[in-house]
Order: C-alpha cells, then sequence, then structure tokens
C-alpha cells in the first residue's frame, strides 16, 4: 500500500517502487517469508530461499546512532564455498565471497541482496 499522489511521484521514488529484483523477490513462485537469521546489538540480518535456490538477504540496522557494519553469514544460512552477492537495490552484481558478506547500513536503513550461485 503507498499512501501517496502516484502522479507526483519522483525519479528515485518511481525507480524504488518499480524496482523489477525487489518486486521478482516479493512474486517468487516458492512463496517462502524471510525470517530473523542473526541479530547483534542492532544490526538484523533477514533471508529467504527463493525459488531458483538462491537467498534473498535483508541487512538491517535497527538503531538511530549512525551507520554500522552489518554482516550475512554463510553459515547462518547454510551455504558454503564462494558466493555470488547481487546488490537488488542498486541492480548490481557485487562479486564473490567466501564465509559472509558485509554492507554498511545507516541508521533506520536496510539493504537488499541476493545470494547464491544462480
Amino acid at each position: 500500500m503507498i499512501g501517496c499522489d502516484l502522479t507526483q511521484l519522483d525519479d528515485f521514488t518511481r525507480a524504488l517502487l518499480t524496482n523489477p529484483e525487489v518486486l521478482e523477490v516479493s512474486q517468487d513462485s516458492l512463496g517462502d517469508q524471510a525470517v530473523e537469521i542473526a541479530r547483534d546489538g542492532d544490526a538484523r540480518v533477514y533471508a529467504e530461499k527463493l525459488a531458483d535456490g538462491t537467498k534473498a538477504v535483508g541487512l538491517f540496522n535497527t538503531g538511530t546512532n549512525g551507520t554500522i557494519t552489518v554482516t550475512v553469514k554463510w553459515s547462518d544460512l547454510k551455504v558454503s564455498g564462494n558466493e555470488n552477492v547481487r546488490d537488488l537495490w542498486r541492480q548490481k552484481d557485487l562479486g564473490k565471497f567466501k564465509g559472509e558478506f558485509s554492507l554498511p547500513v545507516g541508521p533506520h536503513n536496510a539493504e537488499m541482496v541476493k545470494i547464491g550461485s544462480k
């Protein structure tokens, strides 16, 4: 539900609301719900399995005291080895990572990535 005049959206907001990669996660045919897999202070990590075998991962900063580094560990995702990471908001491949992946996350903010070899 969007509580604004859709005819008045700026380019950033329109791109955010119509991001095809984020919408794919929302509409994934497996229908799994994201669950919290890690918590450390203000850092939260949520993940859901996708139909193609990859994982959608949300990295959250619930705090108000500045940017923190949020890490997702492969052991929490039940994967191992080198895994591809893609930034879903920016629609950009970030590379292959082994064991874990971290991003800086601003206060009351979130990042969303897709992790897996597909």
